[in-house]
């Protein structure tokens, strides 16, 4: 797998981030308001067909701050890293990837999902996002295995995830409601990858 040369950062132990030469990751701020309800705004018809149905308040200060805290508490208590994809230089916002679902125990397993920004799309940002995401996931979250779900006929998400090595395994049957419809999902997964002559774990 291609990987971009990436550096992890943190300013504190419990505000991760990443980047390569020209993107930035970071846990999203109530100062993020602003360009995410213009991002977003300006987006809804390109994101709509591949997302839940948008609640009354989904773009509300309010809602957005209700976000900010749900998504502090559950890095906090280990449950997910939901990250903001910005420009580095300067930080303006592109989208977002999340971290989710992370199992420990026997499992070692996450699900990871994405949205980009329409004017941002089809630029090879999210492509780059994955290829910071994915040592991150390996090496400092120790995780196993990463799952990622995708409507059959979006074909632009479906072709990031085998760019960036995922492998489909099969078809969870009216998996996630989206846009007011339950929808099958193809699930697609990464393991962590291992030495092919001593099968130590690369990321190990």
């Amino acid at each position: 797998m291609t990987r971009s040369v990436f550096r992890f950062l943190s300013r504190q132990p419990d505000s991760p981030e990443l980047r390569d030469s020209t993107r930035l990751m970071r846990l999203p701020r109530y100062s993020d308001y602003g360009q995410w309800h213009k991002l977003r705004s300006q987006s809804r018809a390109f994101l709509q067909p591949w997302e839940p149905l948008w609640r009354p308040d989904e773009l509300t200060e309010g809602a957005f701050r209700a976000r900010v805290i749900r998504n502090t508490q559950e890095y906090s208590s280990g449950l997910a890293v939901p990250f903001l994809l910005f420009q580095q230089a300067d930080e303006v916002l592109m989208g977002g990837l999340t971290i989710g679902l992370i199992r420990r125990g026997v499992s070692q397993a996450c699900m990871i999902g994405y949205w980009m920004g329409e004017r941002f799309a089809g630029q090879g940002h999210m492509f780059a996002a994955l290829q910071m995401a994915i040592p991150y996931i390996f090496k400092e979250l120790e995780l196993h295995r990463i799952e990622a779900a995708c409507i059959p006929d979006n074909h632009r998400s479906i072709g990031l995830l085998e760019s960036a090595g995922f492998e489909r395994e099969g078809l969870l049957r009216g998996y996630l409601n989206i846009n007011g419809e339950w929808r099958d999902h193809a699930l697609y997964s990464l393991l962590v990858p291992s030495d092919g002559k001593s099968g130590k774990k690369l990321y190990s």
